[in-house]
């Protein structure tokens, strides 16, 4: 996965792409707050159905 730096330098860019893929996500499910990334990959998680690994493989993959 992307370093967190490079993570939140992108995070905006990451997010549509995300939204545009995944038409169910909100922008609360997007919600990258410093310390909480953990809480953020276990709510993608749930809502797409996918282990943490692989959603850090689509994140990383945009």
């Amino acid at each position: 996965m992307t370093t967190s730096t490079e993570l939140k330098g992108n995070w905006n860019e990451i997010k549509g792409k995300l939204k545009q893929k995944f038409a169910l996500l909100t922008d609360n499910d997007l919600l990258l707050v410093e310390g909480k990334q953990e809480e953020m990959l276990g709510r993608l998680q749930i809502k797409l159905g996918k282990t943490k690994e692989e959603i850090q493989k689509l994140i990383s993959e945009i």
